[in-house]
């Protein structure tokens, strides 16, 4: 047995943020999330059935991946392996054209490349929320990078007890808006996402009033998008972002995912706000600032935020697709 597909996912960036799982072994959010997936940042991903090999071979960005990488990627494909009823080993070679494990959601385009790449080249036929399901279990957010757009992950009852129905609320050209992404530091942040909601569910204050706002997010920035109406949508975003932060300060020990440049550029896109320049911070678990704007007006705050003391680069990212399956 020798099959192989490739496979492009997009990041993406939730607008209404998930902190914290249900079920951490079913990987399941604690609540529902509203993404936009990035068009140019990217995670290609190529699997290939090899009969020939006696190991899963597992290389990230052209270099063996290390052990704890190698170990959740084999993981995965073994589910995969189950449903295809083999055994047979794979290599995996995987490349990200932006920074890994840093806060701009690697791990969403990751597993969401990863399980479109093994179930193809395994010949399995499955439907988007069957691929919903077997990616979020690899990230609870590959499941939105799985469509482009704007798409929702919601909470469901199933028979099972909860799952996630993963939908597309818009399609890419329904708003001409971007993403202005100020990488505030280097290197992978030193808590991961999951050991950080654990964290603050276990221990913020203030998570049972994380999970009682939550509705009326999702609620408001749907019909935000709907209306394609910025300044509620960016509201909403900020709204979301900073709640999520505030679990993670106020857990024990606090989390803080913040560098000093990261401070800067939150003041600055504020400054550029009450200037007149419309644009909403959103910011995941890492340093990184991002800037939810009208598309002609990125190019305006990636040469401010480029200013600013301790940014090191500024990426521009319009609204992208869902994954590309290939040969």
């Amino acid at each position: 047995m020798t099959n192989s597909a490739l496979a492009t996912a997009h990041t993406n960036v939730a607008l209404v943020k998930y902190w914290g799982k249900q079920d951490l072994e079913k990987n399941i959010p604690a609540t529902s999330s509203l993404s936009m997936t990035l068009d140019g940042l990217w995670t290609r991903t190529r699997v290939t059935f090899d009969e020939s090999l006696e190991s899963d071979l597992v290389l990230l960005n052209g270099q063996r991946a290390e052990e704890k990488v190698s170990l959740r990627v084999s993981g995965f494909v073994d589910m995969v392996r189950v449903m295809a009823k083999t055994n047979c080993r794979v290599s995996v070679e995987t490349e990200n054209n932006f920074p890994t494990a840093g806060g701009l959601a690697s791990s969403a385009s990751g597993f969401a490349a990863l399980c479109a790449a093994s179930t193809a080249a395994a010949g399995l036929d499955l439907d988007l929320q069957q691929l919903a399901s077997l990616a979020r279990q690899g990230s609870g957010s590959a499941p939105r990078s799985l469509l482009g757009g704007f798409v929702a992950l919601n909470l469901k009852k199933a028979e099972s007890g909860q799952d996630c129905v993963v939908q597309q609320v818009a399609a890419a050209g329904h708003w001409d808006v971007c993403m202005v992404i100020a990488l505030c530091a280097d290197g992978p942040k030193k808590v991961g996402s999951t050991a950080g909601m654990e964290r603050s569910k276990r221990t913020s204050p203030y998570y049972q009033g994380w999970l009682d706002s939550h509705d009326l997010d999702m609620q408001e920035a749907r019909s935000a998008l709907e209306r394609r109406d910025l300044d509620a949508l960016g509201r909403v975003a900020e709204r979301s972002c900073f709640k999520m932060h505030a679990l993670a300060m106020s857990s024990d020990p606090p989390l803080i995912y913040f560098k000093g440049a990261t401070l800067n550029a939150i003041e600055r896109v504020w400054q550029l706000r009450e200037d007149g320049l419309a644009g909403w911070v959103t910011i995941d678990a890492g340093p990184h600032v991002k800037v939810f704007c009208e598309a002609e007006n990125a190019k305006d705050f990636a040469e401010q935020l480029a200013k600013v003391p301790g940014v090191q680069k500024v990426m521009i990212a319009p609204v992208g697709p869902g994954v590309k399956v290939g040969q």
